[in-house]
């Protein structure tokens, strides 16, 4: 039994080789469903991963205060947009005072410019170094991690002192053979020492998250004199089980800071970074399921396509089965050996498919700067549809194959 099956194995490579070009055009024809799908899921599962680190960077059991809310909701030509204030300095400071849920803090910054000069002895960097003023309890809040050095601390806050922590890319563009640690670089005319070195975070959508200074907020300030400067809080709560109602007394303190009445809308917005991340959730799934709907139809054609051609096949290599018959082939070998021919160019599509899905997948990560990752499950579910597809169409001819009378296959011309 198994040398026969090996033999019809044999015969089968055998005749995939003898058309030579007919078999490459069905394995593309395959290869091209299989790889929209890997394709299209490796790319979108890029996206997600991208933006979800992004947003996850804000920190787990955290919220922040900011202008508008994340969603702007769509509104008639009608309506008059709402224009809310900005979160002054004075606001964040009432805030400050006046929040004391306990297993909270507190975190207060704005951005001073997105393209700064940073300077260290000979060296400057090009002006797109973004320069951030915060107090002691940013850089926890937003989910960074120093790697060398430490972070900013009270003391450096409440004293102005000319201090800073920089970004990975920032240490590698001025300090790419030394420490930075206790080296003093110039902003704007102003020196800092370099007290820390954030982890590296990547860049996303070409922001680069470790292109950055951070410093004093009383500092920053002195720098950055824009009267409209708008802030950002970020409250940190320790316990998972009280973010709830840290959320809603916080709610209920900016609103009283803000001197909104009972009956006014809230004139900012929040946002929570599991909030946040739910719906980028929510928005792959349309995705994930329009990229399905897409590498369905594609590899529906797919299989059509191979159905027919394995029947063209039949048809030509009528005489050849007349002669197998006359010799003694039975039918479930005539059958096994045109469902094993249709099994391996499926799977030959399946593969390459899987390849050409993959670089279009790592493409698209490297062309607009998200994270690829391996997309093993479209690879296993692009497997699995192409032997389903080979099954599917071999079916048919392999039984029509098998149900060709010897005699009248001998004659056939």
């Amino acid at each position: 039994m198994f040398s026969l099956a090996k033999e019809n194995i044999k015969i089968a490579f055998g005749s995939i080789k003898s058309q030579l070009l007919r078999t490459i055009l069905t394995v593309l024809i395959i290869a091209i469903g299989i790889m929209a799908l890997v394709g299209i899921l490796s790319g979108v599962s890029a996206l997600e991963n991208t933006i979800s680190s992004d947003f996850s960077s804000m920190g787990a059991n955290t919220f922040n205060f900011q202008r508008y809310e994340f969603t702007a909701q769509r509104q008639s030509s009608r309506e008059r947009q709402k224009v809310n204030p900005v979160i002054s300095y004075r606001n964040v400071k009432d805030f400050e005072e006046s929040y004391n849920y306990p297993f909270t803090k507190v975190a207060v910054s704005f951005f001073g410019t997105f393209a700064a000069e940073v300077k260290y002895e000979n060296k400057k960097t090009d002006p797109e170094v973004s320069v951030i003023g915060s107090n002691e309890f940013f850089i926890e809040n937003s989910g960074l991690e120093i790697e060398n050095g430490r972070s900013l601390n009270v003391f450096d806050v409440k004293n102005s002192n000319a201090v800073c922590v920089i970004g990975s890319d920032l240490q590698k563009a001025l300090f790419p053979e030394e420490n930075p640690v206790g080296k003093t670089i110039s902003v704007r005319g102003s020196k800092f020492k370099v007290i820390g070195v954030l982890k590296e975070k990547g860049a996303t959508f070409g922001n680069n998250q470790d292109l950055r200074v951070i410093m004093p907020i009383q500092k920053a300030r002195s720098i950055f004199t824009n009267p409209n400067i708008n802030y950002t809080l970020s409250v940190k709560v320790d316990k998972k089980d009280m973010l709830q109602g840290a959320q809603d007394d916080a709610i209920l303190t900016f609103r009283n800071v803000r001197g909104l009445n009972p009956v006014e809308d809230n004139n900012f917005g929040i946002e929570r970074s599991e909030d946040l991340i739910n719906r980028i959730a929510n928005i792959s799934g349309v995705l994930y399921t329009a990229a399905w709907i897409i590498s369905i139809i594609t590899i529906f054609g797919s299989t059509i396509a191979l159905m027919n051609i394995m029947l063209v096949s039949v048809s030509e290599r009528t005489r050849e089965i007349g002669v197998r018959k006359a010799l003694g082939a039975k039918r479930k070998t005539i059958a096994f050996q045109f469902f094993i021919e249709t099994v391996i160019i499926g799977q030959l599509g399946g593969i390459v498919g899987i390849i050409l899905g993959i670089l279009i997948g790592w493409g698209i990560s490297k062309g607009f700067d998200l994270n690829f990752s391996t997309p093993w499950f479209a690879m296993i579910w692009a497997t699995s549809i192409a032997f389903v597809v080979a099954v599917v169409s071999g079916l048919y001819p392999a039984t029509k194959a098998a149900k060709l009378d010897p005699i009248e296959s001998l004659r056939y011309e």
